[in-house]
């Protein structure tokens, strides 16, 4: 059976889709959707690194808000390849001008028609743009042709009550932003990243620092024409967003970074390099300045920006003191953006108040922004797609659970819970120089295919299969793996100077059903560049929420390759060991 995807420019331009109602009982803070507004087309002249360019945006104005009766505002800015009239990106600002706020949607650096290269939402260029235009909501400036706007709530002089909403790359430029601004009161990024050197080219080995993982390549190119293609999508460009011949559209570091991604080599240096630019325009490295509200919305259908993403942000934020909660809906950039489930937030549709995400979000709003005393929810929520009572698909909890069950990687190919059941043996794989196994077809939705089921061919994988479960059980969150594995061909390269030459393997978990059916959930598998074959080493799993009903089998496989990453460079055979003292160990999330 082949899944069902979005077309292409879906997930890159966000196509905010849905979320069902939970067991809180949330009441939406603000009124109905019948509010009337205005929308006045405005450009701003912003600075951006060391030169300006034109920003493009529609200001939304709520009818009877003056200077006598001013409201909070809401800014938003374009998925990535969007602009401030894709479908998603002018329902925000007419979701929320009928709320009763002052909205400013705008085209981000790069896109529609604002000016300056594509820079990923770097803090120094994106973030300073976007601090701009909330100077003209302070009244510190008016727009190019002499706009003002005296109507905004204030805190402080120049300071308005201004908050942010969008997914994707309009969800990154929310941290970005407040991490240069500390006058935004409140964030809602969705399905956005923590670490674009991990979302791009991951590497989930604990631990693994300057190891560089296995390129993303579908997903990142798929990025890249977008970029550079954008005269066919926007023609008359600003000339300000021409950076060369070489380098059209995007700053040249980041064209520097997907050419090394795209050789398939690793140099220390210019690995250190890259790792460090894509470090530099993400969450991971200023997410110390971000002080204001956050409210992350990551979607569980997402191989482009997993779980563990905003579970990474959210950590963070929550040691660092900065008031922080977080909802795992069910649509991402994989699935379910422009058909959401029923009853899941569809911005498209206007269902804030009928959805449980969709609450949640006013309530951040009008507890931060209208400082009206409402609940907003718990810690931690999300959904659950085993449940069909539309009121009970979310479950909640006052934190991310943790790792709770231990499994055992028997040498005879079982999975067992008991470390005395493990049976001594070896087993043994083989990469070919042609991928053997397949998670996803990233693209498929740009060409409008359907995408064939997961599989992985005999002999260029391992698994583990476990005994039927005697109970339901449920997994929320990201397991982990430690495993020790032996590969003298890997061993004898791995020092070579240059990290493509090091094992890469692929983990990933299935649900085997009792009539042989096998489910990889949301398609997601862990890349992995083993740091050092002669030691053991522990990975991270794509975090998921997922029931494994009564009957089924859980299985834990390690392949040799997945055709949506670069893998291996040569044929590396692997071979693992198990003994009962000696062997890998499988911990899972279970709650219940």
């Amino acid at each position: 059976m082949s899944r069902r995807v979005p077309r292409f420019r879906a997930p890159l331009a966000l196509v905010l889709g849905a979320t069902l109602t939970a067991p809180l009982a949330l009441t939406a803070p603000a009124a109905a959707a019948t509010g009337q507004y205005t929308v006045t087309a405005l450009k701003f002249t912003v600075r951006a690194g060391e030169g300006s360019c034109t920003v493009d945006a529609d200001l939304y104005r709520p009818a009877g808000v003056d200077r006598a009766h001013p409201a909070p505002a809401v800014v938003a800015t374009n998925g990535f390849g969007g602009s401030k009239s894709d479908g998603s990106t002018d329902v925000i600002g007419k979701s929320f001008a009928e709320r009763g706020y002052v909205s400013l949607v705008y085209s981000g650096l790069g896109f529609g028609r604002s000016g300056c290269p594509i820079s990923l939402d770097d803090p120094t260029l994106d973030g300073v743009a976007a601090s701009g235009l909330v100077d003209f909501l302070g009244g510190r400036r008016a727009a190019d042709d002499g706009t003002k706007a005296d109507y905004i709530t204030l805190d402080a002089p120049g300071d308005p009550r201004v908050g942010m909403v969008g997914g994707s790359y309009g969800g990154a430029v929310q941290l970005a932003t407040a991490a240069v601004d500390h006058r935004l009161d409140a964030l809602v990024p969705m399905i956005t990243w923590n670490d674009l050197a991990y979302s791009l080219d991951p590497n989930n080995a604990v631990g693994s620092g300057a190891v560089p993982g296995s390129f993303k390549w579908q997903w990142a190119n798929g990025f890249y024409l977008i970029g550079e293609g954008q005269p066919l999508l926007e023609p008359n460009l600003d000339p300000s967003r021409i950076n060369s011949m070489a380098c059209l559209h995007f700053v040249t570091k980041a064209c520097d970074t997907i050419r090394t991604l795209n050789s398939g080599r690793y140099p220390a240096k210019r690995t250190a390099e890259l790792l460090a630019y894509a470090r530099s325009v993400s969450p991971v490295s200023y997410l110390g300045r971000v002080k204001a509200p956050t409210l992350l919305v990551q979607g569980q259908a997402d191989s482009l920006f997993n779980l563990n993403e905003a579970t990474a942000t959210y950590r963070t934020l929550k040691d660092q003191g900065t008031p922080t909660k977080m909802i795992w809906q069910s649509w991402g950039h994989s699935g379910g953006m422009s058909d959401p489930a029923s009853g899941e937030l569809n911005l498209g549709q206007g269902n804030l108040e009928s959805s449980y995400v969709g609450r949640r979000v006013l309530a951040w709003f009008d507890r931060h922004l209208r400082k009206n005393p409402v609940d907003t929810g718990p810690a931690f929520a999300y959904y659950r797609d085993w449940i069909t009572d539309p009121d009970r698909t979310y479950a909640t909890a006052d934190r991310v659970p943790a790792l709770s069950r231990t499994l055992y990687l028997s040498g005879d190919g079982k999975l067992v819970d008991n470390r005395h059941e493990v049976r001594r043996g070896s087993r043994t794989y083989t990469n070919w120089l042609v991928p053997t196994s397949h998670s996803e077809s990233s693209l498929a939705g740009l060409i409008g295919l359907p995408d064939p089921e997961p599989y992985d061919t005999p002999g260029t994988h391992l698994a583990w299969t476990g005994e039927p479960l005697a109970r339901t059980t449920d997994v929320v969150g990201a397991p982990r793996a430690t495993l020790r594995v032996s590969s003298p061909g890997a061993e004898r390269t791995q020092h070579s100077g240059d990290a493509a030459d090091r094992l890469v393997l692929f983990a990933k978990l299935y649900d085997i059903a009792p009539d042989g059916t096998r489910t990889l959930v949301h398609r997601l598998v862990a890349p992995v560049r083993v740091p050092d074959v002669r030691r053991s080493f522990t990975v991270t799993l794509p975090g998921i929420v997922h029931r494994y009903e009564k009957g089924h089998r859980l299985r834990f496989v390690i392949a040799a390759s997945d055709d949506a990453y670069f893998g291996n460079r040569g044929i590396k055979p692997v071979t693992v060991v198990s003994a009962p003292q000696d062997t890998g160990v499988l911990r899972l999330p279970v709650i219940g």
